[in-house]
């Protein structure tokens, strides 16, 4: 589903985020990415996005190459990522069920499909009594979920994480995690960036350990090890 082909980020001589990395993710896995701040995990996330360009190398979204691919093309594969930040990016102004609704909207999705979808994916991750609140009225673990709920509304075929629970207490890490788990029991793709030792070692799942821009470690079941 996505392969990293020798992918090398370099800015300067001497700030070089990724040097020729390559892994594939396959469809319906759970990868986590870890490696300490500054590892290149951040950047990497970017350039599967395309909010950046690889200095060198290939990225591809299942036959796609990502960064080939023209200006008005972009938003049809980025619709089919649904991404969940460490700082939420909730709309403030709006309600939980707006900020999940959004997501439809822009993708241009009828009235009476946002209205079924939004209340699905709200209860799902366990917000239902939280619809008509907004941001501020929200835990940080709440506003989380709300965040993992407009990321799945659109039906991804992958869910990028990013440091999703840095900001969160050990409860509310455990609960965004199992929910990222769910996510993945339903058929999406997950693909975590972390450095929580803890949440690594508890999930059991495949992990690719990044070091100083470099892919250092690939494991099926991996531990955080650097």
């Amino acid at each position: 589903m996505i392969y990293f082909d020798k992918v090398s980020k370099i800015y300067s001589p001497t700030s070089i985020a990724l040097e020729d990395v390559s892994f594939t993710v396959k469809p319906n896995e759970f990868v986590s990415l870890v490696g300490q701040s500054g590892a290149g995990k951040t950047t990497l996330l970017k350039l599967l996005l395309a909010e950046e360009r690889p200095t060198s190398g290939q990225i591809f979204f299942e036959s796609s190459d990502i960064h080939a691919l023209l200006k008005h093309e972009l938003p049809q594969v980025r619709r089919r990522m649904g991404v969940v930040f460490q700082d939420y990016r909730l709309l403030p102004m709006k309600t939980a069920f707006e900020n999940v609704a959004f997501a439809l909207e822009a993708a241009g999705r009828p009235d009476e499909d946002i209205s079924s979808d939004v209340m699905h994916v709200l209860e799902l991750v366990g917000l239902a009594d939280k619809v008509w609140n907004f941001p501020h009225e929200l835990s940080g673990g709440e506003k989380q979920r709300v965040a993992i709920a407009r990321a799945i509304v659109t039906r991804p075929d992958v869910v990028i994480a990013d440091e999703p629970t840095g900001n969160l207490d050990p409860l509310n890490t455990r609960e965004i995690i199992r929910l990222l788990e769910k996510v993945n029991d339903l058929g999406t793709t997950v693909l975590l960036a972390t450095h929580d030792k803890e949440i690594i070692d508890s999930l059991e799942r495949r992990v690719v350990t990044l070091d100083k821009g470099r892919v250092i470690r690939d494991e099926l079941r991996g531990r955080y090890v650097l």
